[in-house]
């Protein structure tokens, strides 16, 4: 059976992620162990918080090195989720601090006119366009429904990166994919059938 490690680097939602991948039958651990993520077979990376306390977080546990070396050497598949996905980019606007450049990508807060009718956060179900083929949505239909919390997202102009996007006062990428990097702004973990899927899907690649 794979070894699937969940990274906790001191932010939230853990241990909703661990008891839906539990309730799969799959065999997840959560730790910042530096071991135990080195052993993982595949590593899912999510959180909900500051995207500058994070990144703190990530340097002083000893996180980085040993991250870039799994996922840009070794080309482990990683899922990030959330603030998980946000640290993915370059940059972001939230604490005004450099994220880990796994995609040439910045993230920014919602700017929003109508303030009446969208509201930030984004807070509840909305739908994702699939922009490319991918087999992490197999079996997921376009105009899917996922859930979302968030208050900023990715901004990327490379095309091929785009694997969700989804419309909130104006589109928005929802989800990012290369080679063996992944990341959902939405939350499968809370997304149903659909997350259940999606978390099939990241289990099964190879």
């Amino acid at each position: 059976m794979q070894k699937v490690h969940i990274l906790d680097y001191q932010m939230g939602n853990l241990h909703s992620v661990f008891n839906r991948l539990k309730r799969l039958g799959i065999n997840a651990t959560v730790s910042s162990n530096l071991d135990d993520i080195k052993a993982a077979d595949k590593l899912v990376f999510p959180g909900v918080g500051h995207f500058g306390k994070a990144m703190t977080a990530l340097e002083s546990l000893n996180l980085l090195d040993t991250l870039n070396e799994i996922v840009l050497v070794k080309k482990k598949p990683i899922l990030g989720i959330c603030l998980g996905m946000q640290l993915m980019a370059k940059k972001s606007e939230e604490g005004n601090v450099a994220g880990l450049g796994w995609f040439d990508a910045e993230v920014v807060r919602f700017t929003i006119d109508n303030k009446q009718q969208f509201k930030v956060p984004q807070v509840g179900w909305n739908q994702i366009e699939i922009n490319k083929q991918s087999l992490l949505m197999e079996g997921i239909n376009n105009l899917e429904e996922f859930y979302f919390v968030h208050a900023y997202h990715m901004k990327t102009e490379i095309k091929e990166d785009i694997l969700n996007t989804t419309d909130y006062a104006y589109p928005f990428v929802s989800a990012i994919e290369k080679n063996n990097i992944f990341g959902v702004q939405y939350h499968p973990e809370k997304s149903h059938q659909a997350g259940i899927q999606l978390f099939k899907n990241f289990i099964d690649l190879k």
